[in-house]
């Protein structure tokens, strides 16, 4: 099985568009649409892939500060 292209894989888990990931990483819209059909290389792998990671640990955070808040409330 291929794996799916991390700049694809990155616009759809973020719901963002081309342009705006190019925004957040420096790329052009045109640059990365050219990346979602080929090889990305190194670099954008990496940061991409820091991305997904930062997402992961925010909806955490946020997950964890929901349940700490119902926790405060139910001891209050």
């Amino acid at each position: 099985m291929v794996d799916e292209n991390i700049v694809k894989k990155v616009c759809k888990e973020l719901n963002l568009t081309y342009r705006q990931l190019g925004e957040l990483i420096g790329y052009s819209e045109g640059r990365l649409k050219q990346l979602a059909i080929t090889e990305p290389g190194e670099q954008v792998e990496k940061v991409c892939k820091l991305l997904l990671k930062v997402n992961e640990l925010e909806t955490e955070l946020k997950k964890q500060n929901e349940l700490k808040k119902l926790l405060k409330d139910f001891i209050s």
